[in-house]
């Protein structure tokens, strides 16, 4: 199992809540983890151990936002 220090070196395995603070750090506003559990529930692909591949949910983001143009996507 990953830990959080180790989330943060892998963009292929990270945490929600680790997702939600880089996500924030990076200037996207203010990520929660509550806000990517909603991505998650709404369909954002998940690793099988619950963690997220960065590029698979940035890809899944940009699907989204073409999907619903009026901006109303849970995430960042």
């Amino acid at each position: 199992m990953s830990t959080r220090s180790d989330a943060r070196r892998d963009p292929q395995a990270i945490a929600p809540a680790d997702l939600a603070t880089i996500l924030s750090r990076l200037g996207c506003g203010r990520v929660t983890p509550e806000m990517i559990e909603a991505d998650i529930e709404d369909g954002a692909p998940t690793n099988s151990d619950g963690t997220l591949n960065l590029a698979h949910y940035c890809g899944w983001l940009v699907r989204e936002m073409r999907r619903n143009p009026t901006g109303d996507a849970h995430g960042p």
